[in-house]
C-alpha cells in the first residue's frame, strides 16, 4: 500500500519545529501545524546535506537547555 509519496526525483522543503528537530517534507504538501521552512529546497540529497551540516545536536531544545542549566549550577 502507497501513501503517494515518493522520494528520488521529488524535490523537498526543509522543515524545523520549536525544539530545533528537522524534517524533509514534500515541497507541493503544505507545512504541517508546529513546523516551519528553513534552508534550501531541492532533491532529497541535497536537503539532507544541509540537514547533515546544520542539525549536529539532536537533542531536542528544552532537553539541551535543562542539561546546560544542570551543568551551570554544578560548575
Amino acid at each position: 500500500m502507497s501513501n503517494g509519496i515518493s522520494i528520488d526525483g521529488d524535490v523537498f522543503k526543509i522543515l524545523k519545529n520549536e525544539e530545533d528537530q528537522y524534517s524533509i517534507w514534500p515541497a507541493d504538501l503544505d507545512v504541517p501545524a508546529g513546523w516551519a521552512v528553513t534552508g534550501p529546497t531541492g532533491d532529497k540529497e541535497t536537503v539532507t546535506a544541509w540537514i547533515d551540516e546544520h542539525w549536529t545536536d539532536m537533542r531536542p531544545r528544552s532537553l539541551r537547555e535543562a542539561m546546560d542549566g544542570e551543568t551551570a549550577v554544578s560548575a
